[in-house]
C-alpha cells in the first residue's frame, strides 16, 4: 500500500465514523427516546410505536444486500455521496409526518437507505484497511455509533426538543446535517488500488450466488437475526417501558444511555482483545450470551436490578456488532471484493427480525410489562445457537486476498 494510502485511510475512517453517527446512530436514538412525544402528537398506541420503529428495517431485507452488491460493483463512494444525501432528505421529512400512516410510509423509505449507508460504510473500511488493522477499524467505527447513540439518547427528548421547539425541529435538523455529508464523499477519491483489481469482472449475479453458497455467511445471517432482532426491539420498548412503571424520563431516557455508554466504553478493549486471542468467535458467542441474559433480566427484576441488566447487556453491544462485521469479511471466500455482498446478506436476513421483533415483543406486554424483554431473550438464544455452530476463521491464512473468480462454496 503506498504511503499516502497508509495515512489516508486514517481520514477515511474519521469520515466514515462521523457519517454513520449524524445519518444513522443520533437520528435512530433520538426516534426512541421522542417516541412518547412523538405518540402523543401523532394519537399513536403503544403498538403503533412498535411499528413505526420496526417498520424501517422491513425495506432493508432487500436493500441491505442491494446496496452491498452495488457497493462491491460501482465502489462505496458512489453509493454513499446518494445514500448519505436521500437519507439526510428523508430523516427531515420524518418532521413533516402528519399521521401514523405518514411517519410510517417516510419510515420506510428512511429504512431502506439507512441500510445502504452502513454496508458500504463497512465495505469502505474492509477496502482501506489491511486484515491485521481490520478489527481496529471496525471497533472505533462502532465506538462512533455508540457515541452517536449515547448523543441521540441523553440529548434528543430532554435538551435538543425543547431546544429546537419540539421533535419535528429535532429531526429537521438530524436529516439536514445527514445530508451535508454527501458532500466530503463526493471529493474523497476511491482506492484505486481495489476498485482496479474488482471493477471489471465482478457481477452482481456472480457475487450473489457465490455469497449465497456459503454456509458461514447463513449462520451468521441467523445469528444476526436472533441478536439484532432482541436489541432493536429493546432499544425501542426500554424507555417507555420504564416511564410506564413510574420512572422519571430523565432516568429513563438516562438507562438508555447509560447502555450506549457502557457500550462506548467497552467495544475497543473488547474487539482489540479478539484480535490478541485469534478467536472472533469465542467472544462472538460470550457477548452473546451477555446480550441475551440481560434481556432476561430485565423481564422480571425492577430498581436497581434495572441497571444491572442494562450494565450485562449493554457493555457488549457494540463490541458484538464489530466482532461480527469483521467476522462476515474474514469469513473464508469472503475479503473485501465480496465484503458488500456478505455483510448485506447477513444484514437482510436480521432486518426481518428487526422489522417483526419490536411489535411482537410490545404485543405482549399485555401479559405484563416485561414479556416483551423474555421473548426478545429467547429470540437471542436462538443466535446463540447459529453462532455456536460457524466454523472458526483461520486468519492466519490471510482470508483477505482479492479474489476475484468465486471459489467453491462450503459444504
Amino acid at each position: 500500500m503506498p504511503e499516502h494510502s497508509k495515512n489516508y485511510k486514517w481520514y477515511i475512517l474519521i469520515l466514515v465514523i462521523l457519517t454513520d453517527m449524524f445519518v444513522i446512530a443520533i437520528p435512530l436514538m433520538g426516534m426512541s427516546v421522542m417516541a412518547r412525544e412523538i405518540s402523543d402528537n401523532l394519537g399513536l398506541d403503544l403498538v403503533q410505536v412498535g411499528i413505526i420503529w420496526g417498520v424501517g428495517s422491513l425495506p432493508g431485507i432487500f436493500t441491505s444486500l442491494l446496496g452491498g452488491m452495488i457497493g462491491d460493483k460501482a465502489g462505496p463512494k458512489r453509493v454513499l455521496i446518494i445514500g448519505t444525501l436521500l437519507g439526510g432528505l428523508l430523516g427531515m421529512a420524518r418532521g413533516l409526518a402528519g399521521s401514523f400512516l405518514s411517519m410510517t410510509m417516510i419510515v420506510i423509505l428512511l429504512g431502506a437507505v439507512v441500510p445502504v449507508v452502513l454496508m458500504n460504510s463497512l465495505k469502505t473500511l474492509g477496502e482501506w484497511f489491511p486484515p491485521q488493522q481490520l478489527g481496529l477499524a471496525n471497533g472505533a467505527h462502532a465506538m462512533g455509533m455508540a457515541l452517536g447513540f449515547m448523543i441521540g439518547s441523553l440529548f434528543s427528548a430532554t435538551t435538543f426538543s425543547p431546544l429546537l421547539g419540539g421533535w419535528r425541529n429535532v429531526l429537521i435538523v438530524y436529516g439536514l446535517i445527514g445530508a451535508l455529508f454527501s458532500i466530503p464523499w463526493f471529493f474523497t477519491p476511491a482506492n484505486s488500488r481495489v476498485s482496479e483489481s474488482t471493477g471489471i469482472s465482478l457481477s452482481l449475479r456472480k457475487a450473489l450466488q457465490h455469497v449465497a453458497g456459503l454456509k458461514s455467511i447463513w449462520l451468521l445471517g441467523f445469528g444476526l437475526f436472533g441478536i439484532s432482532g432482541a436489541i432493536q426491539g429493546t432499544l425501542g420498548y426500554l424507555p417507555l417501558y420504564l416511564r410506564n412503571i413510574g420512572w422519571q424520563p430523565i432516568h429513563a431516557d438516562g438507562a438508555l444511555s447509560a447502555f450506549h455508554t457502557l457500550s462506548l466504553t467497552f467495544v475497543l478493549p473488547i474487539v482489540l482483545l479478539s484480535d490478541r486471542l485469534g478467536s472472533r468467535k469465542r467472544l462472538l458467542l460470550i457477548t452473546s450470551l451477555m446480550i441475551a441474559f440481560g434481556l432476561g433480566l430485565l423481564s422480571f427484576v425492577s430498581g436497581g436490578w434495572v441497571w444491572a441488566a442494562v450494565l450485562l447487556s449493554g457493555s457488549v453491544r457494540d463490541a458484538f456488532m464489530a466482532i461480527f462485521q469483521t467476522t462476515v469479511i474474514e469469513t473464508d471466500h469472503v475479503g473485501p471484493v465480496y465484503a458488500g455482498t456478505a455483510i448485506g446478506f447477513t444484514m437482510a436476513i436480521s432486518g426481518i427480525s428487526n422489522a417483526i421483533a419490536p411489535p411482537m415483543g410490545n404485543s405482549l406486554a399485555v401479559l405484563w410489562p416485561g414479556a416483551p424483554f423474555a421473548f426478545w431473550s429467547a429470540l437471542s438464544i436462538f443466535g446463540v445457537v447459529c453462532l455456536w455452530m460457524i466454523k472458526e476463521v483461520n486468519r492466519s491464512r490471510n482470508n483477505l486476498i482479492m479474489e476475484i473468480v468465486p471459489v467453491q462454496a462450503e459444504t
